[in-house]
């Protein structure tokens, strides 16, 4: 079907005016971090105070902070990614003896919250002795990642081209060599983007950090970014400059993935 210039018109203002709103808070928030901290600041000249960000990292203690949120993420998306890879294509690939009970089983963790569940979990964590610890932060989320990398995974492998699975085993490959070298390759799009999407979301948790290290010895950048807006609730400017601080991997993480994020969402609508 031909479209109109009217009407390619039309749709340019509608997208502009969608971008608009879209960008409207991140010019905001990047403008008032970007804004003098004190009247010192603003008689000095200067119309971007890009110091601002130092003294954020450095009274903010930062970099600690986001050093935790590093090692978390690492743990919880690694072991996540082999699991989900594992458990979907078992569920996607086969069809056995109450696979779909079991799989049920598996979307429970995606539709029961956090909330519901993180005060037994601390206390079972604490009796095994891993509370204040990395592992009491990680673990929970690899369960929660899991269930969700499951489903996302098993929908890409169900609409597998099976004649590729089909001559990877005439070949004589068995079913880890089709896993990791022949269905794996291909499925880097639904990859990518369960693999940022973990990231993204263990990056911003903040209720399990909360919870699971009572005695704040293993802050992660959100729980940094609270309690920085705690010490300054007048100043706006270092907030805002801490904010922008924390939300920076995973920007930078979704600008070098965009295409393949996009890529595997289309692929998954698709798919679905």
């Amino acid at each position: 079907m031909r479209i109109s210039a009217p009407e390619r018109a039309a749709n340019y203002v509608i997208l502009i005016l969608f971008a608009l709103v879209a960008l409207a808070p991140i010019v905001t928030i990047l403008g008032a971090a970007l804004a003098p901290e004190t009247p010192a600041d603003a008689a000095a000249g200067g119309t971007l105070h890009w110091e601002n960000f130092g003294r954020a990292w450095e009274q903010g203690r930062f970099g600690e902070y986001m050093r935790n949120s590093v090692v978390v993420a690492l743990i919880v998306v690694s072991l996540s990614t082999v699991l989900s890879l594992m458990a979907g294509y078992a569920f996607g690939a086969f069809e056995f003896r109450g696979s779909q009970v079991l799989f049920y089983v598996f979307l429970v963790g995606i539709m029961v919250p956090s909330e519901a569940i993180v005060v037994p979990l601390f206390f079972d964590l604490q009796y095994l002795g891993l509370t204040n610890t990395v592992w009491a932060i990680a673990l929970p989320q690899v369960a929660q990642s899991v269930a969700f990398g499951t489903y996302w995974m098993r929908a890409y492998f169900r609409g597998a081209n099976r004649s590729i699975i089909e001559a990877a085993r005439l070949d004589g490959a068995g079913h880890h060599r089709v896993l990791w070298q022949v269905l794996v390759p291909v499925a880097r799009p639904a990859l990518v983007t369960m693999v940022l999407l973990m990231f993204m979301w263990t990056w911003n948790e903040f209720l399990i950090p909360l919870v699971m290290s009572p005695n704040a010895q293993l802050r992660t950048a959100p729980l940094g970014l609270a309690l920085f807006q705690g010490q300054y609730v007048q100043g706006t400017t270092l907030l805002a400059a801490g904010a922008v601080l924390v939300a920076l991997p995973v920007v930078v993480l979704y600008l070098f993935l965009q295409r393949h994020f996009i890529q595997g969402m289309l692929e998954g609508a698709v798919r679905e």
